[in-house]
Order: C-alpha cells, then sequence, then structure tokens
C-alpha cells in the first residue's frame, strides 16, 4: 500500500512539472501577443476614426484590396494565407512564415481604413500564432512542440483583442480539431492569455463588455423561446458560411486575376455602400452589435446588408476576419426574430451574437465563456442551451475548412470529416 502511494505521489509530482514546464515560454509569448494585440486594436481604431471623419476614404476600397494583393505577393505569401493554414501548422508540422504577422497586422489595418466589412479575431489568430512559431525557434524548441506555442500565441492576441482570456484559451484548444480538446496546452494557453490580457489592459487595449437584461425569473417559456432562436440562429450560421465560401468561389472562377478581381469586387463593395447611403455596413461593426445589445432597434434588412458586404469583402482579398461580422449578423437577426418570438430585442441581440459565433465555428464551450466574460455572468442557463442547440443544429458547416470535426454532432462514432 506504502509502495503504491509513494508512486501516485511521484507521478503527480511529474505531471505537475509537465504542466508548468511551458509557463515561461508561454509567458513570454503573452507578454508579446498582448503588446501587439495592443498596438493592432490601437491600429485598427485609429484607422476606422479617420475613415470616419473623412468621408473621401470610403471611395479607396478598390484601391485597398489592391495594395493587399500587391503587399502578399512582395512578401511572397499565399493570397490565402490564413487562418486555415494555422490551424494545420497546430496539428501538423507545417511551418508558419514570420512575415505573416506584419502582412496581416498591416492588411487588416487597411481593410478597417478604406471601409472593408471584416473582423479582427482571424488576423488575431494568425499574428498570434506566426508571433509564436518565431518565438519558438528563437528559443530552440524542438518542431514537435512548436504546436503548443502556437496555440499560445493564437489565445494571447485574441485575448489582448477582446480581453476575454478564458474564452480565448478554450476557444485555439476547440478550433482546430473539434471533439478533441488538447487539455495539456489548458495551462500554458490560460498562462499566456491571461498575461496577453493583463499587458493590453495596461496598453489601454480593448476589454469588451456589455450590459445584459434578462427577466426576473428564467421559467419554462423563456427558456423555450430561447431555443426557438437558437435553432434560427443555427440555421443563419449555416446561410452565413454558405454565403462567405461561395462567393469566394465563384469570384476566383470567374475573376482567376487577382488584381482584376480585387478591383472589381472592391468597386462592387464601393457601390454597395453607395447604394446602402450610410456607413453602418463598412468596418467590423462592433458598435453596432454593442447598440443592438442595449436595445436599439435594428432593421430588419440590417443582417442580410451585412452578410453580403462581407462575403463581398473577403472574396475580393480584404483581411481581417469573420467573428465580427458574425457578431453583427447575429445580433441584428437576433433582434429582428427574437420579439417575433416573445423576447425582449436586446436579450434577443445577445442570444443571436453568442449563437451565430457558435455556429460558424463549431465550438459551444468557447461561446458559452465568451458570453460569461462578455456579459459577465449572466444567463447562463438560456446560453448553455443557445450554445448546445446551434452546435447541433449548424450541423458540419463552418468558417474554417480546415477545420476537422472527429465525432459526429448526433452520436459517439468517430468521423473525422472538415467543414463545408
Amino acid at each position: 500500500m506504502k509502495t503504491k502511494t509513494t508512486s501516485a505521489f511521484r507521478s503527480a509530482a511529474q505531471y505537475a512539472l509537465a504542466a508548468v514546464r511551458w509557463l515561461p515560454a508561454a509567458a513570454i509569448i503573452g507578454l508579446l501577443g498582448g503588446a501587439v494585440g495592443a498596438a493592432f486594436h490601437h491600429g485598427i481604431r485609429l484607422a476606422a476614426a479617420f475613415r470616419a471623419a473623412h468621408d473621401w476614404v470610403i471611395f479607396l476600397l478598390p484601391v485597398g484590396a489592391i495594395v493587399i494583393s500587391l503587399l502578399y505577393r512582395a512578401l511572397r505569401l499565399a493570397p490565402d494565407a490564413g487562418t486555415n493554414l494555422v490551424l494545420e501548422a497546430v496539428r501538423s508540422e507545417k511551418q508558419l512564415p514570420l512575415l505573416l504577422a506584419p502582412a496581416m497586422f498591416l492588411s487588416t489595418v487597411l481593410t478597417q481604413f478604406v471601409g472593408g466589412s471584416a473582423g479582427r479575431e482571424g488576423a488575431a489568430l494568425q499574428i498570434g500564432g506566426s508571433l509564436a512559431a518565431g518565438t519558438a525557434k528563437l528559443l530552440r524548441i524542438r518542431e514537435e512542440h512548436h504546436h503548443l506555442l502556437i496555440l499560445c500565441g493564437m489565445a494571447a492576441v485574441f485575448s489582448a483583442l477582446f480581453g476575454t482570456p478564458v474564452a480565448a484559451a478554450i476557444f485555439v484548444l476547440e478550433v482546430a480539431s473539434v471533439g478533441r480538446f488538447l487539455y495539456s496546452a489548458l495551462v500554458p494557453c490560460l498562462c499566456a492569455s491571461l498575461t496577453a490580457a493583463g499587458v493590453a489592459r495596461l496598453l489601454q487595449g480593448e476589454v469588451v463588455r456589455m450590459s445584459l437584461h434578462l427577466p426576473g425569473a428564467i421559467g419554462a417559456v423563456f427558456t423555450l423561446q430561447t431555443a426557438a432562436l437558437a435553432v434560427l440562429c443555427a440555421i443563419m450560421s449555416i446561410v452565413f458560411c454558405l454565403a462567405v465560401h461561395r462567393t469566394g468561389i465563384l469570384a476566383a472562377k470567374y475573376l482567376k486575376n487577382p488584381y482584376l478581381r480585387a478591383l472589381a469586387l472592391g468597386a462592387a463593395l464601393l457601390g454597395l455602400t453607395l447604394i446602402s447611403g450610410g456607413r453602418t455596413f463598412n468596418g467590423a461593426g462592433m458598435d453596432f452589435v454593442e447598440r443592438a445589445v442595449a436595445g436599439e432597434k435594428a432593421d430588419w434588412y440590417a443582417f442580410a446588408l451585412k452578410l453580403i458586404f462581407t462575403a463581398v469583402t473577403l472574396a475580393a482579398g480584404y483581411k481581417g476576419g469573420e467573428i465580427v461580422p458574425t457578431f453583427f449578423v447575429g445580433a441584428a437577426f437576433g433582434a429582428v426574430a427574437g420579439p417575433l418570438l416573445g423576447l425582449d430585442p436586446g436579450y434577443s441581440a445577445a442570444v443571436g451574437m453568442i449563437g451565430m459565433f457558435c455556429g460558424v465555428v463549431n465550438c459551444p464551450f468557447a461561446a458559452l465563456f465568451l458570453a460569461m466574460e462578455v456579459f459577465g455572468g449572466a444567463g447562463l442557463v438560456p446560453f448553455a442551451v443557445t450554445c448546445a442547440l446551434c452546435y447541433v443544429f449548424s450541423g458540419y458547416f463552418g468558417l474554417y475548412s480546415s477545420q476537422h470535426i472527429l465525432r459526429s454532432k448526433v452520436g459517439s462514432e468517430l468521423i473525422d470529416r472538415t467543414t463545408c
């Protein structure tokens, strides 16, 4: 008995040492990711503010797309090098180019400057992964362990941009291979994510927080109403993924020259902007999400227009990401559909935002933690219902074609398929 107990203590000590051996490297990546993430946030903020103050900038939309294409060519990066490449590097020994970080930083800021409808989280994952890959080489860490530090870098910059360290850590562990959670990376990813959030806060980075109005009692009727809205959001997430993917495929098929494609779709985006009569659908759109959650009425067509703007933006070659536009589409759709089900529009916008995020990335736990951090812990039960239903009803669709879903969503069998 004594020998067995001693062996158990030794095993526990070995596991503890294994869990913390990556903390120094994770902390370094967190410091670097926090500083870069804060600089990235300020760059995007200043670019968007300049565009808002100078309306003529919107006419540079076609030029911006061409400049981004030329930048990627000058740096010898594939035009489609993006989040899919980072996800592949997590699962394999594929190398991430260090130049991906500055290319994504500059091109995302430029996209926001001219008014492209893209977010920043895809850029965060790519910048963080690229920086972490470079750091791993600098620290002479063996290649078979690079994937762990790439995850730390992804979590760090994501956390720095949104101020949601727990959701960032869970997201990067969940997104690459849905159904296989890399528990061994949990401690270093949390370390990098929390460190980055602290650094970004010191550098006045953004912290996404919203207040949420809930009814006094969350009963069966309210839960069923939320469930109905969640299913509708799951369907909308499928529409979003199909629109983004198919627009990109059609653009590449009929406009094979990347510069001609950038010019034509940039001009189309400018035309859409002028026809819409405002600038609501340009840029990431996080301000719209905050207003919708606060209860401001959304136009019934807002979610559809934002979807179109985003699909054209990404097909043209602008950079950034799809998640914040997903928040926009989800919040706008929820604010319109929720009241039809008897729900408060602000609460419905919040459900739409979280539900759409869950549906397009297939990450229910990350979505739930995101809801808890953004809304201050309010609505645990309804958001849990939302995330569970959106995960199941969104099927095998997703934003990232390199994402693997390893288990069936309706059973326990292994399937190992990529998203549509």
